[in-house]
């Protein structure tokens, strides 16, 4: 219902109106022409414009007629407004330059500053509505400057004491503010509004002022954009407030329309639809915005559509959930892949979705998810489809680094699969993030190439995308007009071609998905399983639009990520930022701009509905609503299954390990080229090495891991590859394998990686080196080979390198995390059984089921082994309880086994009574480990029932398993006291209750304990506390403690230094995830001082150390000979880090404003939430250096300084003289990258026994940053559940 009027408004016009008519009566012209005016003022207030016009035209034909120039100032300007407010942007124009022409006739600066104003605000709209209108935003600005100018000569110059020019002034930061919104400067934007805002407390501008409304107004459109809700909800509701209690029914209404759009944004979409009908009520209480009235109509359907969607977005996650679970049941089968295929349909369709609404946190994690399954099939266009995904998930969380990253990651594999439109479109949206953080040539630059990549290929819609971000740049960042008008010459000419060729050229595929025709050709039983829909297999249609008009294609839909550029679509901008994307893309919001400029008028500029499209026809809908079957073609690239039957793929990525020289193939096998030398993908940039008479050849470009990679693991690389060139050619001998000794460059022995990489930094293609090798045996290896080709099995090279680098003995067999299932784990199987001997066996971190260990049980029942103890390592895989009775029935083992490591698999209870069997038959069993094998009390119990004094049982590990009552852990205490040699319990991730705790200290009493691990059991500073006597007396032999995540305070560190006998027998302590804080650190530092510490592995992570209290503990090694690693991870906030900057950086900020200020019309200032990521960010990857594609973003001045403060020198000094330290972990302490470097320089200069080696990776908001020296392994092989007794 309309808003019923003020009664003393209708009055005043019902009076204006008499009074009027007087004047007329009495022909007195200057007075008709005043109260005309006056009502036309009044009609305008109440959104009556045609009517107001009508008033105000007579006004101005009497001022005309019959009154002096002087008089028609303000004639002109209320037409020109309200022709701006009808959009008649020609006739506002005419009166508003008369108006301005008349003002500087009359020498009145105040009139020329009001009706600079209103030409500035005529000239943005303008803008707003064309696509190209170049003179349109050049006249704005100079307008808008003109104002503020004029504005600030007369607030400080004021003709009159009666006169004062504030808040005028403080529009003209409001207007400012708002081109720079359009602009995509936010940063820009929020320091000019925020200063208006502080102008109005300065000149204590009352609290209800509609100058006030405006800032707060667009303060919430700019927080809008950069994803900070907070402050744009406070910034909205003091506009709301404002607008109410002024009677300004417009600007509250747009208000309610800026809280609608918060509340879609968060996907609140009940709020939302309740702020939108608060906003459509007051604007129907407006004569004449029906233009806003069906805006918030159509706004209102959007969120109704968009609960559609986010239902059916729950729905397909429950939907992926189930295919989850159908292919772990499916792993090791021939119905894996298909399962894998499905779920890569499915997130499709999720990723679909999540555009739709926006969600891209979501996006962000199915990106990741589809990230896996690609990397699981070896598709490596579906991977590089991924990179998209997450890199647009980024993006749009401007988180700028991390987007540039993983879009610089998709290209780089486009360019690796041979994908000229994937490469063209990875460089415009490069090109997007670059303009985006600031860096307007770098992102020209990367516009201009995506278009020379396009019209390589001959990609009509990526040309025509390419060349609209070019003219972007050119019109908005640089405003080149000529160059402009030349790139717009180019945009009309593709368009005007025929439509038929532009979908034909713009749809054009280079290469097929590998994985697309396995998925058309999944059977009909498959698919009618319920959990695999047709429609939720279909590509994305926005991925296979043409830009002239958002038509759909039903086929050679390229399976490419959503396209994201395209600025040139003014009238589609977003209210506070140009909207990036193509025209057939969803928007970035369901509403229209409503930022308000000096007297809040409306800013009619569309946007591009996310389901209803207000400015686009049927069209643009459908693309919204309708989904698309695609049929790649097979061309261009082999299918994943004959890539794994043709070639050993020598470029890395990141379907595999951290070998960077093998790839992992669907089933985690690769089968050589049988050609003479072992090639990578390309022949650009590659060394060749000479071993003998033959040449291996290697791919330079996958040489990327400086960090992971060393000369010895480039020998083991090159070794195997070269036996297995010489096992194809029938040239290898009685399992004779190379070894290499030296590699030779120019006749000097190679001894770093680095000369590699400077060999290939200076641009030479290929690289010979010399090899000196000898011949050695390796029985197993050559076993394997020839099993595998004897069952027709590809080799798995992660096995040929394992069994290559035995440790010890060909007895000790260890294959752990090499992607085995049960088929391709045969050949391994097999060979072991013509080896005939056999000590360990470690089998962990596979895809094995309970088919392998029936295999298992033949092996050992074959080799007649009947004595020597025997280590079976069988975690982490996917066995169920049914494998445990296959050890039952196996009588070898009941002799020979004497460790069983099955933690990791889901055994469940049902698995209760074969461990009790284990544990009565196996007398040489002393270590189990049962940790997270989702088993409950009566497994527990169970073993406790099967102890006795017979046992031998040293160690066991129960941990992370749930429920487990207390009366279980008691009576499973009670036993394990009973035991002779019980030396190492692992209760890790159980709850204990103080009676348990009391039986700990029992069992600690009655045994002599090596190592005890409770973390994350919650027993407190008190129970800890408790445990610490028992565990002190002479008798105790304990050297591994793990207290991790047990709520311990400073407290219990004050405690263990009165207990030193205890602290200086341990080997290793964990305290991670306990609040020691600084007040602990002393403490802890004077421990680590001690001469007789022997202590030689320490955590410390997530203990809120912070900087100063890191520093004090690696101060303390300076003087310590004994500890080997340290983890400090998680002790320093990004805020401590920041404020740190902050304190140091001020100066040098300061000193550098003037110069900075030259460059202000260029590039645009970093906002608050994008310095905060370039100074707290390290390099957001798993194996590039942290220096790549990041370094391409300009680097804020103040994060420089970090390296510079006092602090941080302190760091890099304690770092460089702890000489003993062969690992330190320093991650997630939000240092900035050239801060790592800093430390990692005096890292490299202490006195170490290796070469120093880093370790940069960052995953999500999880930094990684390691040092270790040279055969000191940071992270993969060292995982806690692998290490040995």
């Amino acid at each position: 219902m309309p808003r019923k009027e003020d009664g003393s408004r209708q009055q005043q016009l019902s009076a204006a109106k008499r009074a009027y008519k007087a004047a007329t009566e009495e022909g007195n012209r200057q007075e008709e022409a005043r109260w005309a005016n006056v009502i036309g003022d009044i009609l305008k207030n109440r959104g009556e414009y045609v009517e107001a016009l009508r008033w105000l035209r007579k006004d101005y034909e009497i001022s005309v007629k019959y009154l002096p120039e002087k008089q028609l100032l303000a004639t002109c300007q209320s037409i020109g407004e309200l022709y701006l407010r009808l959009q008649h942007y020609s006739d506002a124009l005419i009166y508003q330059k008369k108006h301005l022409q008349l003002a500087k006739d009359q020498d009145d600066l105040i009139e020329q500053q009001r009706a600079s104003t209103q030409l500035g605000r005529t000239y943005h709209e303008m803008f707003l509505k064309s696509e190209d209108d170049h003179s349109s935003v050049r006249n704005a600005k100079k307008y808008f400057r003109s104002s503020m100018k004029l504005a600030r000569m007369i607030k400080e110059n004021p003709p009159s004491e009666r006169v004062s020019f504030i808040k005028e002034y403080i529009d003209a930061h409001n207007n400012i503010g708002m081109i720079e919104i359009d602009l995509d400067n936010l940063g820009e934007a929020e320091k000019i509004l925020t200063r208006g805002l502080d102008i109005c407390d300065e000149e204590e501008v009352i609290e209800h002022d509609d100058a006030r409304s405006r800032l707060h107004h667009n303060l919430g459109n700019v927080y809008l954009e950069l994803r900070k809700w907070e402050k744009a909800y406070e910034h909205i509701k003091k506009d709301i407030i404002i607008c109410k209690q002024i009677g300004h029914c417009q600007g509250e209404a747009k208000g309610y329309v800026n809280l609608g759009e918060l509340h879609y944004r968060t996907q609140k979409y009940n709020e939302a639809i309740a702020s939108y009908q608060k906003a459509l009520d007051l604007a129907k209480s407006l004569e004449d915005e029906d233009a806003l009235v069906d805006q918030i109509d159509q706004n209102l359907e959007t969120v109704r559509e968009a609960m559609k969607v986010m239902e059916e977005l729950r729905k397909e996650e429950l939907n992926f959930k189930k295919l989850e679970r159908n292919t772990e049941f499916a792993r090791g089968t021939e119905r894996e892949r298909k399962c894998l295929l499905k779920q890569d349909a499915s997130l499709d369709f999720l990723v679909e979705k999540s555009r739709i609404i926006f969600a891209w946190i979501k996006l962000r994690e199915y990106g990741k998810k589809k990230k896996r399954i690609a990397s699981e099939l070896c598709d490596k266009e579906k991977l590089s489809d991924s990179f998209l995904v997450i890199g647009e998930s980024y993006q749009k969380l401007r988180k700028f680094l991390k987007s540039l990253k993983w879009y610089t990651k998709g290209w780089e594999t486009y360019r690796l699969i041979g994908s000229v439109e994937g490469q063209a479109l990875s460089k415009i949206n490069i090109g997007d993030v670059l303009d985006c953080s600031g860096d307007w040539q770098g992102a020209l630059d990367a516009f201009k190439e995506g278009y020379r990549i396009a019209v390589k290929g001959n990609l009509v819609s990526l040309q025509l995308s390419a060349l609209e971000n070019m003219h972007y740049s050119y019109m908005i960042r640089f405003d080149d007009s000529e160059e402009a008008g030349r790139t717009k010459l180019l945009i009309d000419e593709l368009k005007n071609s025929k439509n038929e060729e532009l979908v034909a050229s713009g749809l054009s595929v280079d290469c097929c998905s590998e994985t697309k025709t396995e998925l058309d050709n999944i059977s009909a039983d498959d698919k009618s399983d319920g959990s695999f829909s047709p429609q939720k297999c279909e590509l994305n249609p926005l991925r296979g639009m043409s830009s002239d008009g958002g038509k759909e294609s039903n086929e050679n839909v390229p399976s490419r990520s959503l396209l994201q550029s395209n600025k040139n679509l003014v009238k589609q901008q977003s209210a506070c930022g140009i909207a990036h994307n193509a025209s057939s893309r969803p928007c970035e919001s369901p509403r229209e701009s409503t930022c308000r400029s000096t007297d809040s008028s409306t800013v009619n500029r569309k946007r591009v509905r996310v389901i209803i499209s207000d400015d686009e026809g049927e069209n643009a809908d459908d693309c919204c609503s309708k989904r698309l079957h695609c049929k790649c073609p097979a061309e261009g690239i082999a299918t994943s299954e004959e890539s794994t039957r043709k070639s050993v793929t020598i470029p890395i990525s990141e379907t595999q390990d951290a070998s960077p020289f093998a790839s992992r193939c669907p089933d985690g096998t690769c089968t050589p080229k049988p050609e003479n030398s072992i090639t990578g993908t390309h022949d650009e940039q590659r060394i060749m090495f000479k071993i003998e008479h033959d040449l291996v050849h290697m791919d330079l470009d996958i040489s990327t891991l400086a960090d992971k990679l060393d000369v010895e693991q480039m020998k083991i690389e090159l070794a195997c590859m070269y036996y297995l060139q010489l096992f194809r050619e029938k040239k290898s001998r009685a399992g004779l394998v190379p070894v290499i000794q030296h590699m030779k460059y120019g006749g000097q022995i190679l001894k770093s990686i680095e000369t590699l990489y400077n060999l290939r930094d200076h641009g030479q293609e290929k690289i010979l080196l010399e090899l000196s090798v000898v011949m050695v045996s390796k029985h197993v290896m050559k076993l394997y080979l020839d099993c595998c080709e004897e069952l027709s099995e590809p080799p798995n090279m992660e096995v040929v390198r394992n069994l290559y680098t035995l440790e010890v003995s060909e007895d000790e067999i260890i294959v752990s995390d090499c992607q085995l299932r049960d088929v391709s784990a045969q050949p391994l199987l097999n060979a072991l059984r013509l080896h005939k001997t056999l000590a360990v066996l470690n089998l962990s971190h596979n895809l094995l089921g309970n088919g392998t260990v029936e295999k298992l049980k033949e092996l050992f029942m074959s080799l007649e082994q009947s004595y020597g103890g025997l280590v079976l390592d069988l975690h982490n895989n996917r066995l169920g309880p049914a494998a445990l009775f296959q050890i039952c029935e196996c009588p070898v083992l009941y002799t020979r086994l004497e460790v069983l490591k099955i933690s990791g698999n889901c055994l469940t209870d049902a698995c209760a009574s074969y461990i009790s069997t284990i544990i009565r038959r196996c007398r040489d069993l002393y270590s189990l480990d049962i940790e997270n094998c989702s088993i409950t009390s009566r497994t527990i119990q169970k073993v406790a029932d099967s102890l006795d004094s017979l046992s031998v049982l040293t160690h066991l590990s129960i941990g992370h398993n749930h429920p487990v009552s207390g009366n279980a852990l008691i009576n499973l205490l009670l036993k394990l006291s009973t035991l002779k040699g019980f030396q190492e319990l692992n209760l890790s991730g159980l709850k204990l209750s103080k009676p348990v705790v009391d039986s700990l200290s029992e069992l600690a009493k009655n045994c002599c304990l090596s190592g005890l691990l409770l973390g994350n059991t919650n027993i407190g500073t008190e129970g800890a506390m408790q445990l610490i006597k028992p565990l002190s007396k002479d008798t105790q032999e304990l050297v591994r403690l793990d207290l991790s995540f047990c709520g311990l305070s400073s407290v219990f560190i004050t405690r263990l230094k009165d207990e030193a006998s205890l602290f200086n027998g341990l080997l290793e302590l964990n305290l991670g995830g306990n609040p020691i804080m600084r007040e602990g650190c002393s403490e802890l530092a004077s421990l680590l001082s001690s001469t007789q510490s022997c202590l030689r592995v320490l955590i410390v992570c997530k203990c809120q150390l912070g900087l100063v209290g890191a520093i004090r503990v690696i101060q303390s090694l300076s003087t310590n000979s004994s500890l080997i690693e340290l983890n400090l991870a998680d002790n320093v906030t990004p805020t401590e880090i920041q404020a740190l900057a902050n304190s140091h950086g001020s100066s040098q900020e300061n000193a550098n404003t003037n110069q900075a200020g030259d460059h202000s019309s260029n590039a645009p200032a970093a906002t608050n939430e994008d310095t905060n990521e370039i100074q707290l960010e390290v390099a957001d990857s798993e194996d590039e250096d942290p220096t790549g594609a990041e370094a391409t973003v300009s680097i804020s001045r103040k994060s420089v300084c970090i390296s510079e403060c006092q602090l941080m020198k302190e760091l890099a000094s304690w770092i460089r003289l702890a000489g003993n330290l062969k690992l330190l972990d320093l991650s997630r302490n939000g240092l900035p990258t050239e801060a790592i470097e800093m430390l990692f320089s005096a890292w490299s200069s202490g006195a170490r026994d290796g070469a120093a080696r880093k370790h940069i990776v960052q995953e999500e908001d999880d930094g990684t940053v390691h040092f270790s020296v040279q055969g000191k392994k940071c992270c993969g092989s060292t995982r806690p559940c692998c290490r040995r007794g």
